[in-house]
């Protein structure tokens, strides 16, 4: 099998947002319809490419297209001695699942962060113990659990 990995552009938008997209319909089902998928077309297409601490890269099989994303956030914190990256989100097309296709996009993840000079990279885990897979999956790239990620939105 033959996956190539590339750095998303912006006229990629759509294609990410459609696999991240994907992401969400199985993580919420009841959250994921036509208007949210334009608002993460829109969305997508206003960050992607832009180099400012948001970066995206698709994995694409030759035969199916696009069969994976991971998208990298920069941050910056004391506990983790300066910039840091942050994986927020991660899709594979599930007949390309347990082929290796998320361990070559963590890997080039990774092969970014040292470009960046990123002193770790993290990941928010989805819930246990139904999603508890994915949480063996990032173990299994060399990832240790620090505990659960919490989320509250800005209104306004």
């Amino acid at each position: 099998m033959t996956i190539d990995l590339r750095p998303a552009e912006v006229d990629d938008a759509g294609t990410v947002a459609g696999l991240i997209h994907a992401l969400i319909c199985e993580l919420s089902p009841g959250r994921a319809d036509a208007e949210l998928l334009a608002g993460f077309r829109k969305t997508a297409a206003a960050t992607i490419g832009r180099n400012d601490g948001y970066w995206a890269f698709v994995a694409e099989a030759p035969e199916d297209g696009a069969v994976g994303v991971i998208t990298l956030n920069e941050g910056t914190a004391i506990y983790a001695e300066g910039r840091f990256g942050t994986i927020a989100e991660l899709y594979i097309a599930p007949a390309y699942r347990s082929r290796g296709v998320g361990a070559l996009l963590v890997d080039r993840a990774l092969a970014f962060a040292k470009t960046r000079g990123w002193s770790r990279l993290e990941v928010g885990a989805p819930d246990q113990p139904r999603w508890s897979r994915t949480v063996d999956f990032y173990r299994g790239q060399g990832f240790v659990e620090v505990g659960p990620r919490l989320k509250r939105p800005i209104e306004g």
